[in-house]
């Protein structure tokens, strides 16, 4: 009998890399759907002038841009990502905003290549559950803090909370044969107590984790299949080689799955997350 393909994370991780260059401008442009978990988790990071921040997984620098301005004038924040187009339109965004406390470095979360406690905060946002490893980026995340110094992330709650990303994944296994190798599932860390066991196995102290509700409003389902996919890094870079047909049946079955969710003339979409902030 044939066996199915192992997981590849060197394969998964060109595959994010490639999708989400795809994808920067539109990541960058969705960031007012998202701003309430921003906010929510830059309130936990308790960041202060002066401070050095690393912020893994960066994308377009949505956080890192706004903690250079809570670090300044002296503090700093190093924004990483595989993604060296993510990093490229953050840049280029926080030049037309005079942001001066802002350096970009492409960098694999799992290797850092950064000093032992160099920074007084590890921020990553929506990011641990894309890790192929999540062990390896939480023991880099912790070997480059400082003593005292805090890991402040945020990840999706269970798939039953965040039908801002179940819905449109429904209709993708419902008109698609499941991949020959599993992707790590985006809710992987979606309860408290998985979270925290993370966190714990890492090493870190003093664990925090609150929920982050928020809901996102759609005038159209092809409007909450655009957001979807500029989310969606490695998916959205295989359905992108879909065939036409298939591309435009996916579309329209996403109004199909959104039915529950309009409200008026457009659709109301709930999802839920998880912040949480440990110390070394």
């Amino acid at each position: 009998m044939t066996q199915p393909p192992a997981f590849d994370a060197r394969r998964f991780k060109t595959l994010e890399r490639k999708g989400f260059n795809r994808i920067a401008a539109a990541y960058a442009d969705g960031a007012h759907l998202r701003a309430e978990l921003g906010h929510a988790l830059l309130e936990a990071a308790r960041l202060q002038p002066g401070q050095s921040v690393l912020d893994l997984a960066s994308g377009p620098c949505l956080l890192a841009r706004e903690v250079a301005e809570k670090v300044a004038p002296d503090g700093w924040v190093l924004a990483t990502d595989i993604a060296e187009a993510m990093l490229a339109e953050g840049a280029r965004r926080a030049e037309a905003d005079a942001c001066s406390a802002l350096a970009c470095a492409a960098a694999d979360a799992e290797h850092l290549c950064l000093p032992d406690a160099a920074f007084d905060r590890v921020l990553a946002g929506l990011a641990l559950f894309m890790f192929p490893h999540p062990e390896r980026a939480l023991a880099e995340a912790r070997r480059v803090l400082r003593p005292g110094g805090r890991l402040v992330l945020s990840v999706w709650g269970t798939a039953e909370a965040v039908p801002l990303i179940s819905r449109a994944q429904a209709c993708i296994a419902r008109l698609l044969p499941p991949p020959r190798v599993a992707r790590p599932s985006v809710f992987r860390f979606g309860t408290p107590e998985v979270l925290e066991a993370a966190l714990s196995d890492a090493g870190f102290a003093d664990i925090r984790i609150t929920p982050c509700r928020f809901s996102c409003r759609f005038d159209d389902a092809q409007a909450y299949w655009d957001a979807f996919l500029s989310l969606a890094g490695g998916a959205a870079e295989a359905l992108a080689q879909l065939p036409e047909p298939m591309q435009q049946r996916l579309r329209e079955a996403v109004a199909d799955e959104l039915a529950h969710h309009r409200d008026g003339t457009g659709y109301t979409v709930e999802a839920s997350a998880l912040i949480a902030s440990a110390a070394r």
